[in-house]
């Protein structure tokens, strides 16, 4: 197992404010407050976990352990909060869900600020998006050939300051204009209205390929970029905190979906769909991508499911730091690192 951090509350919350964070603020705008487990009518005490969009592979783990009854055995009834206007960082923060998924690069920013959020586990190890381009682009050969043209942007806080750090360190310099369009980048790369997208290789790579469109990609690594854990499992700290036991049990039996994923992923991509079959109608789409996710992503190197480790989330968060990216609850830059170990822990995966 990777190294786990010391997951310590009080040190979290010394430096730890809520009340004016990115997170917090929006937070008050959600009437609920934060509650503690209910028992359902079955006798199971029920979890409420919110995603990030519609059901997709990178999910397949929870509706498999959901299916195969791992929850049920850990005494818990899991309760999905669907994808709204709400991101779930949100909503775990606020308390309206006990765990979430989430991004390292997205959750760094949010924890800096204040956010009452832990990573529990990472379901991908590693970047699942490559910085890509139409593979005809032969006046693109690395990121260094960027310079100059558009990006199709998701208007993240991050991300600009990540591309320029990528293409100066293949030798660009760095400048290059941004059009924030959210999901509608990819069909913008795709008709050639913008150079340069940052598509999951899993899903919106494997659906260009299926229509025939090639692209190529730059792997943010292969330029001496920090790793980034592309997925993970959120928790809110406090509620993690009341309820060691219960969070535990959940993380584990989620692990133990997302482990058979890997193990099986054409039988994981079945359920998936047949859980959502109002969403997902493409059964062999799915086996590709979560065959692709289980090879290529969801393990580390020593071949095990879910742990992080305090070197990649310092690397990351290093970077996020240096570029003045890190705000505090009031706003302000931060110009000290953080406790790292207090942004995840490993502690619930152990039996």
């Amino acid at each position: 197992m990777t190294t786990a951090s010391t997951h310590n509350p009080a040190a979290r919350r010394r430096w730890r404010r809520l009340g004016a964070s990115v997170l917090a603020a929006a937070s008050l705008a959600l009437t609920a407050c934060a509650a503690g487990p209910a028992d359902s009518a079955d006798g199971l005490t029920t979890v409420r976990f919110a995603l990030d969009w519609t059901p997709n592979t990178n999910h397949t783990g929870l509706y498999v352990a959901i299916e195969r009854g791992y929850f049920a055995d850990a005494g818990i009834n899991v309760e999905i909060v669907p994808y709204n206007s709400s991101s779930p960082g949100v909503l775990v923060d606020s308390g309206q869900a006990d765990f979430g998924i989430g991004f390292q690069e997205s959750t760094s920013v949010a924890m800096a600020a204040g956010a009452d959020l832990v990573s529990v586990l990472a379901v991908e190890q590693t970047w699942t998006t490559n910085i890509s381009v139409l593979a005809d682009r032969d006046d693109i050969q690395s990121p260094a050939d960027l310079d100059g043209l558009t990006y199709g942007g998701f208007g993240s806080a991050t991300e600009n300051a990540k591309m320029r750090a990528i293409i100066q360190a293949a030798g660009g310099k760095g400048e290059f204009d941004t059009v924030v369009l959210d999901t509608s980048a990819y069909e913008a790369l795709y008709s050639g209205e913008v150079d340069f997208t940052v598509p999951f290789v899993a899903w919106e790579g494997l659906d260009a390929a299926h229509r025939g469109i090639d692209l190529k990609g730059f792997a943010p690594t292969d330029y001496g970029f920090p790793d980034n854990y592309q997925v993970i499992v959120i928790g809110n700290g406090g509620w993690l905190d009341e309820h060691p036991d219960l969070a535990a049990g959940f993380t584990q039996a989620l692990a133990h979906g997302y482990e058979d994923s890997i193990a099986d992923p054409a039988a994981a991509a079945e359920i998936l769909q047949e859980q959502n079959a109002d969403v997902l109608t493409d059964l062999d789409f799915l086996v590709e991508s979560q065959e692709l996710l289980a090879s290529d992503y969801m393990l580390d190197e020593h071949g095990e499911f879910g742990g992080q480790t305090l070197e990649q989330w310092t690397e990351l968060g290093e970077f996020l730091l240096d570029e003045g990216l890190l705000v505090d609850a009031n706003g302000d830059p931060i110009t000290e690192a953080p406790d790292w170990s207090e942004f995840f822990t490993n502690a619930y995966l152990d039996d």
